[in-house]
Protein backbone atom coordinates (compact mmCIF):
# COMPACT_ATOMS: atom_id res chain seq x y z
CA UNK A 1 0.00 0.00 0.00
CA UNK A 2 2.87 2.33 1.12
CA UNK A 3 4.11 1.89 -2.46
CA UNK A 4 0.89 2.53 -4.13
CA UNK A 5 0.91 5.80 -2.10
CA UNK A 6 4.05 7.22 -3.24
CA UNK A 7 3.96 6.45 -7.12
CA UNK A 8 0.53 8.25 -6.91
CA UNK A 9 2.09 10.98 -5.45
CA UNK A 10 5.05 10.86 -8.21
CA UNK A 11 2.17 11.66 -10.54
CA UNK A 12 2.34 15.27 -11.70
CA UNK A 13 -0.58 16.96 -11.01
CA UNK A 14 -3.49 18.26 -13.80
CA UNK A 15 -2.28 21.70 -13.29
CA UNK A 16 1.25 20.82 -13.20
CA UNK A 17 0.72 18.33 -16.62
CA UNK A 18 -1.26 21.86 -18.49
CA UNK A 19 1.54 23.52 -17.70
CA UNK A 20 3.74 21.92 -19.37
CA UNK A 21 1.99 20.32 -21.83
CA UNK A 22 0.42 22.74 -23.78
CA UNK A 23 3.39 24.66 -24.11
CA UNK A 24 4.90 21.70 -25.23
CA UNK A 25 2.39 21.04 -27.31
CA UNK A 26 2.99 24.11 -29.53
CA UNK A 27 6.84 23.82 -30.23
CA UNK A 28 6.48 20.66 -31.21
CA UNK A 29 3.69 21.43 -33.97
CA UNK A 30 5.38 24.64 -34.56
CA UNK A 31 8.64 22.72 -35.06
CA UNK A 32 7.36 20.18 -36.54
CA UNK A 33 5.86 22.43 -39.47
CA UNK A 34 9.10 24.26 -40.39
CA UNK A 35 10.47 20.94 -40.27
CA UNK A 36 8.12 18.73 -41.77
CA UNK A 37 9.47 15.23 -40.22
CA UNK A 38 7.91 15.37 -37.00
CA UNK A 39 4.11 13.98 -36.89
CA UNK A 40 2.12 17.32 -35.73
CA UNK A 41 -1.07 15.39 -36.02
CA UNK A 42 0.04 12.70 -33.87
CA UNK A 43 0.87 15.06 -31.24
CA UNK A 44 -2.75 16.56 -31.37
CA UNK A 45 -4.36 13.58 -31.02
CA UNK A 46 -2.03 12.10 -28.38
CA UNK A 47 -3.16 16.08 -26.49
CA UNK A 48 -6.60 15.62 -27.30
CA UNK A 49 -6.94 11.53 -25.49
CA UNK A 50 -5.02 13.30 -22.25
CA UNK A 51 -7.44 16.17 -22.26
CA UNK A 52 -10.58 13.56 -22.30
CA UNK A 53 -9.18 12.16 -19.19
CA UNK A 54 -8.78 15.37 -17.35
CA UNK A 55 -11.33 16.75 -14.99
CA UNK A 56 -13.12 19.82 -17.36
CA UNK A 57 -13.04 17.47 -20.43
CA UNK A 58 -14.57 19.89 -23.21
CA UNK A 59 -12.25 23.15 -21.81
CA UNK A 60 -9.13 21.13 -22.14
CA UNK A 61 -9.83 19.96 -25.86
CA UNK A 62 -10.96 23.33 -26.96
CA UNK A 63 -7.19 24.60 -25.27
CA UNK A 64 -6.20 21.62 -27.35
CA UNK A 65 -7.69 22.77 -30.05
CA UNK A 66 -6.56 26.26 -29.82
CA UNK A 67 -3.18 25.67 -29.06
CA UNK A 68 -2.44 23.29 -31.81
CA UNK A 69 -4.49 25.68 -34.19
CA UNK A 70 -2.49 28.37 -33.46
CA UNK A 71 0.90 26.35 -33.49
CA UNK A 72 0.04 25.06 -37.09
CA UNK A 73 -0.37 28.57 -38.48
CA UNK A 74 2.28 29.97 -36.89
CA UNK A 75 4.49 27.68 -37.88
CA UNK A 76 3.16 27.76 -41.47
CA UNK A 77 3.40 31.32 -41.75
CA UNK A 78 7.00 31.33 -40.77
CA UNK A 79 7.67 28.24 -43.18
CA UNK A 80 6.23 30.40 -45.84
CA UNK A 81 8.46 33.64 -44.90
CA UNK A 82 11.81 31.92 -45.01
CA UNK A 83 10.91 30.46 -48.13
CA UNK A 84 10.05 34.24 -49.61
CA UNK A 85 13.51 35.07 -48.90
CA UNK A 86 15.10 32.53 -50.61
CA UNK A 87 13.00 32.66 -53.65
CA UNK A 88 14.17 36.86 -53.30
CA UNK A 89 17.30 36.35 -53.35
CA UNK A 90 19.62 34.87 -55.79
CA UNK A 91 21.07 32.06 -54.16
CA UNK A 92 18.04 30.63 -52.61
CA UNK A 93 18.40 29.22 -48.89
CA UNK A 94 18.42 26.27 -47.17
CA UNK A 95 14.68 26.66 -46.23
CA UNK A 96 13.48 26.91 -49.66
CA UNK A 97 16.19 23.84 -50.54
CA UNK A 98 14.07 21.80 -47.95
CA UNK A 99 10.82 22.75 -48.84
CA UNK A 100 11.54 21.95 -52.37
CA UNK A 101 13.49 18.48 -51.44
CA UNK A 102 9.81 16.88 -49.75
CA UNK A 103 8.03 17.96 -52.84
CA UNK A 104 7.65 15.35 -55.58
CA UNK A 105 8.10 16.74 -59.21
CA UNK A 106 4.58 15.08 -59.91
CA UNK A 107 2.86 16.41 -56.85
CA UNK A 108 4.11 20.14 -57.40
CA UNK A 109 2.81 19.92 -60.88
CA UNK A 110 -0.38 19.16 -59.32
CA UNK A 111 -0.57 21.45 -57.01
CA UNK A 112 0.12 24.68 -59.47
CA UNK A 113 -2.08 23.56 -61.59
CA UNK A 114 -4.95 22.97 -58.89
CA UNK A 115 -3.73 26.05 -57.24
CA UNK A 116 -4.18 27.86 -60.38
CA UNK A 117 -7.76 26.77 -60.38
CA UNK A 118 -9.10 26.85 -57.24
CA UNK A 119 -6.71 29.12 -55.78
CA UNK A 120 -7.02 29.26 -52.12
CA UNK A 121 -9.51 26.94 -51.56
CA UNK A 122 -6.44 24.36 -52.49
CA UNK A 123 -4.35 25.55 -49.74
CA UNK A 124 -6.86 25.08 -47.22
CA UNK A 125 -7.62 21.28 -48.36
CA UNK A 126 -4.02 20.77 -48.57
CA UNK A 127 -3.51 20.99 -44.62
CA UNK A 128 -5.66 18.20 -44.74
CA UNK A 129 -4.16 15.67 -47.18
CA UNK A 130 -1.43 13.66 -46.31
CA UNK A 131 2.14 15.36 -47.48
CA UNK A 132 -0.17 17.85 -49.49
CA UNK A 133 0.98 20.72 -47.39
CA UNK A 134 4.79 21.31 -49.09
CA UNK A 135 3.88 20.58 -52.77
CA UNK A 136 0.89 23.15 -52.29
CA UNK A 137 3.27 25.80 -50.20
CA UNK A 138 6.02 25.43 -52.61
CA UNK A 139 3.39 26.26 -55.71
CA UNK A 140 2.39 29.15 -53.63
CA UNK A 141 6.00 30.08 -53.43
CA UNK A 142 6.68 30.05 -57.18
CA UNK A 143 3.67 31.52 -58.19
CA UNK A 144 5.03 34.49 -56.05
CA UNK A 145 1.78 34.34 -53.58
CA UNK A 146 2.30 37.73 -51.13
CA UNK A 147 2.22 36.99 -47.30
CA UNK A 148 -1.15 38.06 -47.18
CA UNK A 149 -2.85 36.11 -49.54
CA UNK A 150 -1.10 33.00 -48.13
CA UNK A 151 -2.61 33.54 -44.32
CA UNK A 152 -5.75 33.61 -45.36
CA UNK A 153 -5.73 30.33 -46.66
CA UNK A 154 -3.10 29.52 -43.52
CA UNK A 155 -5.93 30.37 -41.28
CA UNK A 156 -8.77 28.03 -42.10
CA UNK A 157 -6.02 25.17 -43.03
CA UNK A 158 -5.01 25.31 -39.57
CA UNK A 159 -8.10 24.83 -37.98
CA UNK A 160 -9.28 22.18 -40.11
CA UNK A 161 -6.09 20.39 -39.75
CA UNK A 162 -6.66 20.62 -35.95
CA UNK A 163 -10.22 19.65 -35.56
CA UNK A 164 -9.74 16.94 -37.56
CA UNK A 165 -6.59 15.55 -35.53
CA UNK A 166 -8.65 16.23 -32.17
CA UNK A 167 -11.52 14.20 -33.37
CA UNK A 168 -9.08 11.11 -34.11
CA UNK A 169 -7.56 11.57 -30.51
CA UNK A 170 -11.14 11.98 -29.32
CA UNK A 171 -12.22 8.81 -31.09
CA UNK A 172 -8.80 6.92 -29.53
CA UNK A 173 -9.58 8.03 -26.17
CA UNK A 174 -13.09 7.02 -25.84
CA UNK A 175 -12.19 3.28 -27.33
CA UNK A 176 -9.32 3.09 -24.05
CA UNK A 177 -10.33 3.18 -20.83
CA UNK A 178 -6.12 4.07 -19.91
CA UNK A 179 -4.76 7.66 -21.48
CA UNK A 180 -1.83 5.60 -22.28
CA UNK A 181 -4.15 3.09 -24.55
CA UNK A 182 -5.46 5.93 -26.00
CA UNK A 183 -2.65 7.78 -26.89
CA UNK A 184 -1.05 4.79 -28.59
CA UNK A 185 -4.48 3.82 -30.61
CA UNK A 186 -4.32 7.56 -31.98
CA UNK A 187 -0.59 7.98 -32.90
CA UNK A 188 -1.07 4.15 -34.45
CA UNK A 189 -4.16 5.80 -36.61
CA UNK A 190 -2.43 9.02 -37.50
CA UNK A 191 1.22 7.72 -38.24
CA UNK A 192 -1.31 5.15 -40.89
CA UNK A 193 -2.87 8.06 -42.32
CA UNK A 194 -0.15 9.96 -43.14
CA UNK A 195 2.23 7.06 -45.09
CA UNK A 196 -0.37 5.23 -46.52
CA UNK A 197 -0.99 7.63 -49.61
CA UNK A 198 3.24 7.50 -49.90
CA UNK A 199 3.59 3.94 -49.79
CA UNK A 200 0.62 3.68 -52.16
CA UNK A 201 2.11 5.94 -54.45
CA UNK A 202 5.75 4.40 -54.34
CA UNK A 203 4.24 0.88 -54.93
CA UNK A 204 2.53 2.38 -57.99
CA UNK A 205 5.86 3.61 -59.23
CA UNK A 206 7.62 0.16 -58.74
CA UNK A 207 4.76 -2.35 -60.35
CA UNK A 208 5.97 -2.72 -63.69
CA UNK A 209 3.35 -2.90 -66.64
CA UNK A 210 2.32 -4.96 -68.27
CA UNK A 211 3.04 -4.92 -71.82
CA UNK A 212 0.20 -6.97 -72.86
CA UNK A 213 -2.27 -5.17 -71.00
CA UNK A 214 -1.42 -1.83 -72.44
CA UNK A 215 -1.86 -3.38 -75.70
CA UNK A 216 -5.48 -5.14 -75.29
CA UNK A 217 -6.64 -1.45 -73.66
CA UNK A 218 -5.31 0.70 -76.58
CA UNK A 219 -6.84 -1.92 -78.75
CA UNK A 220 -10.19 -1.70 -76.83
CA UNK A 221 -10.05 2.03 -77.10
Amino acid sequence: MGDLADLARSVPSESTQQAVGYPSLFLLVVFGSLVPVVPTGAVVSSAAVVAIHQTAPPLSLLVVFGVGALAAFSGDVMLYWLGRRGVRSKNGSRWLERIHDHAAPERLNQARERLEEHGVAVLVLSRLIPAGRIPVMLACLLARWPLRRFVRGAGPAALAWAATYQLIGILGGSLFPEPWEGVAAAVVLTVVISTTPALWRRLRRRTPHDPRSEARSEAAG
